[in-house]
């Protein structure tokens, strides 16, 4: 790695990291020299911007360096502004899903292909905890639909729904049940998904999500309310809604897994909501260290210039629920 001068943002160091899936769908990590800042922690290959490089000029840049390959196919996965005790980065952190050559230590650093879900084994500097949870994440949120006053109908879609394999995260979301009905209707969804990899979290009180061992997604309201993260069994995911810098700074602050953002576009559900369209929604989530998906007006077709505005993917309840139906 050449010894250069950083270049330094306004938020601090600049740094292009790697998320690198070989065919088998193993990620490979380093361990970072024990001299160096963080040294002896695993890490996602990479390493900071030179003047006048752009994120993707130094990915490759980097990549060559370390691991001797050439980049063919990547694209932005999350951007990280983190604060250490001694110093300011920002990570702007790329999917690579296909490169030339093999990569080999050519720096002498320790290499290692892990499997998504072992990375939590694992050891990593504070500023790569977003990295590990946006490559387990998904790129599409379920959002329950109402489920009515007979409950068959909803299980009966929702289960159809993820045998078609397009869903595995999912909200229930029920606000026109009552806490008791919603804690049934809880419990039979959790027995419904039960060993189908499919992730719940619930729209409710965290207390119910604690005592049935699922995730909580939190309103706003919830959200501006809590002083810390609420205490979950270990693996369960807390998210939240946000709408402004404001909400996505507390989700941040409160150390939540990943929040959803908008409106994006106009909805049926809200039509007179004000929208913040792709422009904002990226301005706002560039200061955000979390995943966050895009919601609102959204479904699978704008995938594409959602992760290419900065989210995680796409939230949504018409825009998932009829198509995840399609086999």
């Amino acid at each position: 790695m050449p010894n250069t001068v950083p270049e330094v943002t306004g938020d601090g160091i600049a740094v292009a990291a790697a998320v690198i899936y070989g065919a088998d769908g193993r990620i490979l990590i380093s361990r970072r020299p024990s001299h160096l800042h963080q040294g002896g922690l695993w890490e996602f290959p990479g390493g900071k911007l030179e003047a006048g490089e752009s994120g993707r000029q130094a990915l490759q840049r980097e990549l060559a360096e370390e691991l001797g390959i050439r980049v063919v196919s990547a694209e932005p996965l999350i951007r990280i502004p983190w604060a250490y005790p001694d110093k300011r980065v920002v990570l702007e952190v790329w999917s690579v899903s296909d490169f030339h050559g093999e990569p080999r230590a050519c720096e002498g650093q320790a290499l290692r292909w892990v499997a998504p879900a072992a990375l939590n084994d694992l050891s990593f500097p504070a500023a790569n905890a977003p990295i590990v949870t946006a490559v387990q994440l998904p790129d599409r949120y379920l959002i329950t639909p109402e489920p009515g006053s007979d409950p068959a109908p909803f299980l009966t879609t929702l289960e159809r729904a993820v045998a078609s394999g397009g869903i595995r995260l999912l909200q229930l979301r029920a606000h026109s049940l009552g806490s008791m009905a919603y804690a049934e209707l809880a419990i039979r969804v959790s027995e419904l998904l039960h060993g189908s990899g499919v992730e719940i979290l619930l729209n409710a009180p965290p207390a119910l999500a604690a005592e049935l061992g699922l995730g909580v997604h939190l309103t706003a309201a919830r959200l501006r309310a809590l002083t810390r993260r609420p205490l979950l069994p270990a693996g369960c995911r807390v998210a939240a809604s946000c709408h402004d810098a404001a909400e996505l700074q507390q989700a941040a602050a409160l150390g939540l897994d990943f929040a959803v953002l908008g409106p994006v576009l106009a909805t049926g559900t809200h039509p007179g909501a004000t929208v913040l369209g792709f422009d904002r929604f990226s301005q706002l989530t560039r200061d955000a260290p979390l995943p966050v998906f895009a919601l609102g007006g959204l479904s699978p077709a704008q995938m594409v210039p959602a992760r290419q505005h900065g989210a995680q993917g796409v939230a949504a309840i018409r825009g998932l629920w009829p198509a995840a139906l399609k086999a």
